[in-house]
C-alpha cells in the first residue's frame, strides 16, 4: 500500500471545508482562536506554493446565536434571516484571522446551479482563477438565503458543495474538518469498539452502511453527506481526507501526508475532465509549431505565439483539436473563440490585449484544460 506522503506529493490545489460544529464551539459563537489557526495553516500552505479555497459553513449557526434564536429551528424562513444575520458576521471574523497572516480573502456565495450552468461556471472559474493568481484566498459557502432547496440540508452542511467545487476547480485534495475524527466501521459514540478506518480506496455499500446522521446540534452534515462527497471527489480524480478539527493542525497534517483521519483514493489519477477532453468531438481545430506542440507535451500551456492556423469556428469553451505536423495528438478547452485566436495567432502575450481590447488570460489554452491524446 502506497504511504499517503506519495500519494498527496503532487498536490498543488487544495480546497478547505469548515463545517459549522467546527467554527461554532460548545454552544458559544464562532470560535475566533479556531479561525486564526486555520488561517495560519493556510498561510503555510501557500508559502509552500499551494493554492487553497476554503468553504465555510456556520453563517446559519452564527446567526442563530445573534438572533437568540432556536439552535436548530424547523421553519426555513427563520434559517434563511440566519444566514443573512450571519454571513456578514463569519465573513468580518474570516477577514480578520486571514489579515493577521496578512491575506486578504474574497467571498463568494453560490446558488445550486453553479455547476450545471456551463457559462455560469465558466464565469466563477475565470473569478476564482484570477484570485487565486493574485494570492487571495476564496472563501466560499452557499447562498443560504435564497436557495430554499438547499438550506433544507440538499447540500449537507457544504459536504457536497466543497466536493462539487473541489472537482471544478480542478484541485487536487478537499480536507473536510468536522467534529468527527474519520470514518469508523461503527458508530464510536455507541460502541468503545469502533475502529477508525485510514484508508478507503472504493466506496462500497460496506462503506456506505458505515455512514450515521449527523450528531451536531447546529450542523445538519452527517457522515452520509461526507461519503456522498467523497463519492464525487473519486469520480473528479481528488483525494478526500476527514479529519477532526479538534486535532492540532489538522489541515497541515493532512495536507502534508501524515496519518490523520480517513484518506478516500481516486478511482483514477486521470482528471475526470481530461477523460471528457478526449471524448469530446471537436469544434474546431489548432495548429501548432514544434515549440507549442513540445511546450503542451511538458504539462504547460499553448501560447498565441506557438499557434500557426486556425479552422472551422468555436466559442470559448468548446472543446478543439491541436495538431502538429500533421498529427492531432492533444485537445482542449480554450479561453478565447476561434475569431480571437485568428487575431492574436504568432503574437507575444503582451501583444493580446491591444490587438482585442481585452484579454482573459495570457495563455490561448491553459494547461490544466489541455489533455494529451498522443
Amino acid at each position: 500500500m502506497t504511504d499517503r506522503k506519495t500519494l498527496l506529493s503532487g498536490v498543488s490545489t487544495i480546497v478547505i471545508k469548515i463545517g459549522t460544529s467546527s467554527i461554532i464551539r460548545e454552544g458559544e459563537g464562532a470560535s475566533q482562536e479556531f479561525m486564526d489557526s486555520v488561517a495560519r495553516q493556510v498561510k503555510e500552505l501557500m508559502d509552500s506554493g499551494k493554492k487553497v479555497l476554503v468553504v465555510s459553513s456556520g453563517a446559519i449557526g452564527v446567526g442563530l446565536k445573534a438572533m437568540k434564536a432556536r439552535p436548530k429551528p424547523k421553519e426555513v424562513p427563520i434559517r434563511q434571516a440566519a444566514a443573512s444575520v450571519g454571513q456578514s458576521i463569519l465573513m468580518q471574523k474570516w477577514s480578520d484571522s486571514f489579515q493577521k497572516q496578512g491575506l486578504t480573502i474574497a467571498q463568494i456565495l453560490l446558488t445550486l446551479d453553479f455547476y450545471s450552468d456551463r457559462e455560469k461556471y465558466l464565469n466563477l472559474r475565470n473569478a476564482i482563477q484570477t484570485l487565486l493568481g493574485y494570492g487571495v484566498v476564496p472563501v466560499i459557502n452557499e447562498n443560504d438565503v435564497i436557495c430554499v432547496k438547499e438550506i433544507d440540508a440538499m447540500f449537507g452542511d457544504n459536504d457536497t458543495l466543497s466536493a462539487y467545487v473541489g472537482s471544478k476547480m480542478d484541485a487536487d485534495l478537499l480536507i473536510l474538518l468536522s467534529d468527527v475524527d474519520g470514518l469508523y466501521d461503527k458508530n464510536p459514540k455507541l460502541h468503545s469498539d469502533a475502529r477508525l478506518i485510514s484508508m478507503v480506496d472504493s466506496i462500497d455499500e460496506a462503506i456506505e452502511s458505515m455512514a450515521g446522521d449527523s450528531t451536531s446540534r447546529v450542523g445538519v452534515g452527517g457522515m452520509k453527506t461526507k461519503i456522498d462527497a467523497a463519492r464525487i471527489c473519486a469520480e473528479a480524480g481528488l483525494y478526500m481526507i476527514i479529519a477532526s478539527s479538534s486535532e492540532e493542525d489538522p489541515i497541515l497534517r493532512a495536507a502534508t501526508g501524515e496519518e490523520i483521519g480517513t484518506i478516500f483514493i481516486p478511482k483514477t489519477k486521470e482528471r475526470k475532465k481530461q477523460i471528457w477532453i478526449k471524448s469530446a468531438r471537436p469544434a474546431g481545430l489548432l495548429v501548432v509549431d514544434a515549440g507549442g506542440a513540445d511546450a503542451l507535451r511538458k504539462g504547460k500551456s499553448l501560447l498565441a505565439v506557438g499557434v500557426r492556423e486556425v479552422r472551422g469556428m468555436f466559442d470559448r469553451g468548446d472543446v478543439v483539436a491541436i495538431e502538429c505536423d500533421g498529427e492531432v495528438f492533444a485537445k482542449g478547452i480554450p479561453d478565447y473563440d476561434s475569431g480571437e485566436i485568428n487575431k492574436i495567432k504568432g503574437l507575444h502575450s503582451d501583444k493580446i490585449e491591444s490587438v482585442l481590447g481585452h484579454k482573459s488570460y495570457d495563455d490561448v489554452i491553459r494547461h490544466e484544460n489541455i489533455a494529451l491524446i498522443r
